[in-house]
């Protein structure tokens, strides 16, 4: 048997899908057998490993996987520890010629892949890790002078003129199996659920898997899509896509969401327009992240390495709690709690608060998001919080501190947002629902609200605490521009 007819292995990762998965289709090419297999690696993560949230998703999306490719008539395992040795052995095992997966671009996972390669090329094991997660190769593009892209803007438009976005290819409609597929683990070995169930709420919000993302895409198309540019800066309503854990598991290709929305009949419409350019918002995350690995942990901006942090276990306690004493801040870290997710204008507001007005580490929060978020993607929470705190790519001006209390008016006008997620402050009237406490003493009192016990007073004051910021962030910019809002 030639290397060629021998069977393969498609190494699954973040990539859990059948459609539009090269790899597969290499696996697969000229009928070969194939045999998938998940690992789980935690060690080769390290600090970086799924939290609790994602860890949930992968379950239930390890779950879908299954009974999709028990369709296609081959089995999935599930396998434990590492890599480099689970695949040389399964290599053995079914007398595998190749191995494929999808190319991952996080620091652990491209130093994973390498450690894959040395081992199975010991044993004549060929090795390919294939294109799927993005629309462009983060190594090739450039700027002008040869460097990685620091700022959006150019990266996008040099995107949009050096890649082709090719169509995407169909999922197959049967696979071969080896002749004896190995015995893996089960999947509630894997230990991926909670010991104690608090996702209840995310069973009801969403659907992990292929499937479940195909129906989602389907249904952003035929509705929100086209107000998306306007309706997404609005907690309340459902403006947004909801895509981003399901694109994060790879339950869908970058390049599937991108032709059903642009071939769409929506596509020319302004607000697919602006929700492509989101699209390139992960693709411009992604190759910061590849070109500038230590930013997971340090700083793109060095002289930010200096800044003058205020620890607090109190304030950065309440602020995960959403026990700030501010509304929309204390709504959208409740919201994430319960459902693994949280609206995007409501992330730029809580980030914003917790570097800006408690002084807390940008890494305090982007280790919290990584924990709770179903859609915790290094490169995409990574460039989030570096831009809230001004520290890295195409960051913020150090002069944009949100106003939580301008924020909520403007963006959730009627307190709808935080009644969902606030729930003691359902009966505050709307004009004091972002600052209860303005209202006067009988409104709170008819309203149920008693500051400071059922619903706290807020734990800094916004002017004061945006004077404070404004201070530290023009020492370390070295800028000498006014301050606004």
């Amino acid at each position: 048997m030639t290397q060629e007819q021998k069977p393969a292995i498609l190494w699954f990762r973040q990539d859990l899908r059948v459609d539009d998965h090269p790899a597969l289709h290499a696996a697969a090419a000229n009928g070969r057998a194939v045999q998938p297999v998940f690992i789980l690696d935690d060690a080769a993560e390290a600090e970086w490993a799924a939290g609790g949230a994602g860890r949930w998703w992968l379950h239930h999306s390890l779950a879908a996987l299954e009974k999709q490719l028990g369709e296609l008539g081959v089995t999935l395992l599930l396998m434990r520890g590492a890599a480099p040795d689970v695949l040389v052995a399964l290599a053995r095992e079914v007398g595998a010629g190749s191995v494929h997966c999808s190319r991952r671009f996080e620091p652990a996972g491209t130093a994973q892949e390498e450690r894959v390669r040395t081992a199975l090329a010991k044993i004549d094991v060929s090795f390919a890790a294939h294109a799927g997660a993005l629309l462009h190769d983060p190594h090739a593009l450039r700027t002008g002078t040869g460097v990685p892209y620091k700022v959006y803007s150019p990266f996008a438009k040099s995107l949009r003129a050096k890649t082709v976005i090719g169509d995407p290819l169909a999922a197959p409609r049967m696979l071969r199996s080896v002749p004896r597929s190995p015995t893996g683990t089960k999947l509630e070995s894997l230990d991926l659920l909670p010991r104690i169930d608090w996702a209840g709420i995310m069973r009801t919000r969403w659907t992990p898997g292929e499937r479940g993302a195909q129906r989602r895409l389907a249904a952003f198309i035929a509705g929100p899509v086209q107000s998306y540019g306007e309706a997404r800066d609005f907690p309340a309503q459902d403006g947004s896509s909801s895509l981003s854990p399901h694109m994060h598991w790879g339950e869908l290709s970058p390049r599937r969401v991108w032709n059903e929305v642009s071939r769409s009949g929506a596509g020319k419409s302004s607000g697919a327009s602006k929700f492509l350019a989101e699209i390139l918002w992960r693709e411009f995350a992604a190759h910061v992240l590849l070109n500038f690995p230590s930013t997971a942990t340090k700083p793109l901006r060095p002289e930010f390495a200096k800044f003058p942090w205020k620890p607090s276990t109190a304030h950065l306690r309440a602020w995960q709690r959403g026990q700030t004493g501010y509304p929309i801040v204390d709504a959208g870290m409740r919201q994430l709690w319960a459902t693994g997710w949280m609206h995007n204008r409501v992330r730029m507001i809580v980030a914003s608060f917790l570097v800006k007005h408690l002084l807390q580490s940008w890494e305090e929060g982007a280790k919290w998001f990584w924990d709770t978020l179903c859609d915790a993607d290094l490169a995409s929470n990574t460039l989030g919080w570096q831009w809230s705190a001004g520290c890295g790519a195409d960051a913020a001006p150090y002069f944009r501190i949100f106003n939580p209390i301008l924020q909520g008016e403007k963006f959730d006008p009627n307190g709808d947002f935080v009644r969902t997620w606030v729930p003691e402050l359902a009966k505050v009237p709307s004009e004091f629902i972002h600052q209860p406490w303005e209202a006067p003493p009988m409104v709170l009192a008819s309203s149920g609200v008693v500051l400071g016990e059922s619903y706290p007073q807020p734990i800094v004051d916004h002017p004061t605490a945006r004077d404070r910021a404004l201070a530290a962030l023009q020492r370390i910019s070295g800028a000498k521009s006014a301050a606004r809002d």
